[in-house]
């Protein structure tokens, strides 16, 4: 199995105490988004687990605490974007989240934790050139910490469409996307850094940048030294390269509030849910209710090929 913390919501910055606690108690709740009342009961013992993939924006709050994971594999999707806080609202400042990756990086090294530069989006401030000047400036920053670069162009989902009606924010055109593209590779060429794109239907390998998996079977397997027996994770969109894993986050519970992101579409719910977390519960959000249906999920170590 491998598990997802989280591609619905930042763990690491906001819910550290409480993916320990679960950690330590080996098994997690996860309420399914289409029926709130089916929860169900992961094990998280490190024999079923053979990877965990972080996504984060500040995973500064688990930095001390990387020697409890010692029994599983993990790294990083670690996202640095060149944003203000008129989009990205409460995301740390941009020194402050470099040093982290390049604390993060020396404790686990430049493999594990891939810089994300996605969503790419454009406004009537922030064009070409502005992308590529501060790509420049955090990729020089980078470099000696991470091989790999994941990019992807937003994509306006009614949900995010509605997070950035008061802006000016867009997607690029497509004579625009290849414009970045070519500028990014460029400069991440310069610096030793792989690019690679993220559920893109844009062909971008004439300029050197396939499609990439987030969770990415060819990575795990390179560090983990043995074969997985995995495929491809149908609940994801056709474009999405990722294998299958479990991902035990939830929507609308991350106070980054970033405006393109299409996990949050309902502010003050993301303020009722914060303050609804208990550390100490199975679930991330609440606790279990009365007319809640718990039902403990079949697992499989994808390196073993064993059901449990």
């Amino acid at each position: 199995m491998i598990l997802s913390v989280s591609r619905r919501t930042d763990i690491p910055a906001f819910y550290a105490d409480w993916f320990f606690n679960r950690i330590q108690e080996g098994f997690v709740y996860v309420r399914n988004p289409m029926n709130r009342h089916q929860i169900s009961k992961i094990n998280l013992s490190p024999s079923l687990i053979d990877c965990i993939v972080f996504w984060s924006k500040n995973p500064k709050p688990i930095l001390d605490r990387l020697n409890l994971l010692d029994k599983y594999m993990y790294y990083f999707q670690f996202t640095i974007n060149p944003y203000n806080t008129g989009i990205e609202l409460t995301v740390p400042k941009k020194n402050s989240v470099i040093e982290t990756f390049k604390q993060l990086s020396d404790k686990i090294g430049a493999k594990r934790v891939i810089w994300r530069y996605d969503p790419i989006l454009l406004t009537d401030k922030i064009d070409i050139n502005y992308h590529l000047k501060y790509y420049e400036e955090i990729a020089k920053r980078l470099y000696t910490y991470t091989d790999t670069c994941v990019i992807s162009f937003i994509d306006l989902y009614k949900k995010v469409q509605r997070n950035i009606i008061n802006t000016s924010a867009r997607e690029p055109y497509i004579n625009e996307m290849f414009s970045l593209a070519m500028g990014i590779v460029k400069i991440a060429n310069s610096y030793g850094i792989t690019v690679q794109s993220c559920a893109e239907k844009i062909e971008l390998e004439q300029l050197g940048i396939k499609h990439g998996k987030c969770i990415d079977n060819i990575l795990i397997e390179d560090l983990l030294g043995i074969k997985l027996i995995v495929s491809k994770d149908k609940n994801q969109r056709s474009e999405c390269g990722c294998v299958q894993s479990i991902d035990i986050g939830e929507y609308n519970t991350c106070p980054h509030n970033c405006v393109y992101c299409y996990a949050n579409f309902n502010k003050s719910l993301v303020l009722q849910n914060k303050m609804r977390h208990n550390p100490n519960s199975p679930l991330l959000i609440g606790d279990v209710e009365p007319d809640d249906i718990i039902k403990e999920r079949k697992m499989q170590s994808f390196k073993k090929n064993l059901l449990f």
